[in-house]
């Protein structure tokens, strides 16, 4: 597979990642950037902007927790609309990638 395809690939399914990864629980963004990196190999550089997005888009809601260790912590948890969003993502996601291998098994 060609970089630029592994690229759009991961471009459009990482809505759906970080959304995967808070419905597991809060979590604050440099450990979402770590695990989409090694999940996906998906940099640390895009995922703020994504973040700040889907805070304004009203998909996540943020707080700010004091650190011992170093600077506030920003964490992150879905709002009902993001967790509604990722229930919808997660069936298109599922739909699309199963239509998508039943092409590739029909294959000769």
């Amino acid at each position: 597979m060609t970089d630029s395809i592994q690229v759009q690939l991961r471009k459009g399914a990482l809505d759906l990642c970080v959304l995967a990864v808070l419905s597991r629980g809060e979590s604050y963004g440099y450990e979402i950037a770590s695990m989409l990196v090694a999940a996906v190999n998906m940099g640390e550089g895009t995922i703020y902007p994504l973040m700040r997005r889907m805070q304004n888009d009203g998909l996540v809601a943020t707080r700010i927790v004091e650190s011992s260790s170093g600077p506030p912590r920003k964490y992150y948890r879905l709002t009902p609309l993001g967790q509604k969003a990722f229930e919808a993502h997660s069936r298109d996601w599922r739909a699309f990638s199963g239509a998508v291998d039943k092409l590739l098994e029909d294959l000769p």
